[in-house]
């Protein structure tokens, strides 16, 4: 796979605390450059991104993040202030607690209410997968479904793990028609990269592969 298709599938990110808009402005100019599918930042930027950065990139911020148990009401108020403010796309994070509790009405609820809030935006429902088993990650990807989600992703990149080849290849047997998958935290290689997308992922939640694009010999940029 070329290294500029991979690139496409990418929202380039930058999520540390410690982030300045001169950091975000510097993501930005990358994401423009090597044409990823957006950049990925902190809500408090997202206004000043999209002045900067107009119709040339998306911009993708974070609701509820990184733990998910906001209520929903602050979640929701989130996403419209994020939409408000230019976001392209919104990646959520679910109450963990819920899921545990198997109270499956009260996060399809959520994510509904969230997913209005986007209006036309595209929605991404990350369910943090290093701290559930199995069942529940299958379980989740119904619930995606059902709630009209567009996609479900693995990790916010803040937990004990990232995404995990097994992760994805679980989702793409259970998601159902029309959600995709996007897979964050750890993508460390072109390598990687072309595993998570053979496997269905549809979008990857990294900063390395632009890293890698800046040092290759011969690719054209």
């Amino acid at each position: 796979m070329e290294l500029k298709e991979i690139l496409s599938k990418c929202d380039h990110t930058l999520l540390t605390q410690s982030a300045t808009w001169s950091d975000i402005k510097a993501i930005c100019d990358d994401g423009i450059k090597y044409a990823t599918a957006s950049v990925c930042i902190p809500p408090s930027f997202v206004k000043e991104a999209k002045e900067y950065v107009g119709d040339k990139l998306a911009i993708c911020t974070v609701i509820g993040f990184p733990n998910g148990y906001n209520t929903t009401a602050v979640k929701v108020f989130e996403t419209e202030d994020a939409v408000k403010g230019g976001a392209d796309e919104i990646d959520m994070v679910i109450n963990i607690g819920d899921l545990k509790a198997k109270k499956y009405d009260a996060i399809t609820e959520e994510i509904k209410a969230i997913k209005a809030a986007c209006g036309t935006k595209i929605l991404k429902v990350i369910i943090e997968t290093c701290l559930l088993t199995d069942d529940e990650k299958i379980k989740m990807c119904e619930i995606v479904t059902a709630a009209g989600a567009d996609y479900i992703k693995t990790s916010t990149g803040f937990s004990t793990a990232g995404a995990t080849k097994d992760d994805v290849a679980l989702f793409a047997k259970h998601v159902g028609e029309g959600v995709l998958i996007k897979a964050a935290g750890g993508i460390a290689s072109l390598a990687d990269a072309e595993d998570f997308i053979a496997l269905g992922a549809s979008r990857l939640g990294t900063s390395r592969i632009v890293k890698i694009a800046k040092n290759e010999q011969g690719s054209g940029y």
